[in-house]
């Protein structure tokens, strides 16, 4: 999970808590929760990097529309992180 940015990151959480998104609604909900306007420019590359890494399947709603869901690995990997952070909040992260 290091390997990604915290944006990334950030996108992954926001996919996790939706059912098949569009990539509208990841932005629309990224920008409700985080404040700020997300531009398309960023917010795609950043979506396919996910999905090239595996982290995210990338679906056709319609003919104009593609869904996102997490895959197996990226709920693996927010799993892994989140045991990660609990860790370091108690003291207990070796390394």
């Amino acid at each position: 999970m290091f390997d990604l940015t915290g944006f990334q990151r950030d996108l992954l959480y926001v996919i996790s808590g939706l059912e098949r998104p569009s990539g509208q609604e990841v932005k629309e909900r990224f920008e409700r929760d985080f404040g700020g306007e997300i531009k398309h420019g960023r917010l795609y590359p950043n979506l396919d990097h996910l999905v090239d890494n595996g982290y995210v399947e990338k679906g056709r709603l319609d003919r104009r529309t593609n869904y996102y869901q997490l895959t197996h690995l990226g709920r693996q990997k927010l799993d892994e992180r989140r045991d990660w952070e609990n860790q370091i909040q108690t003291g207990q992260a070796t390394g």
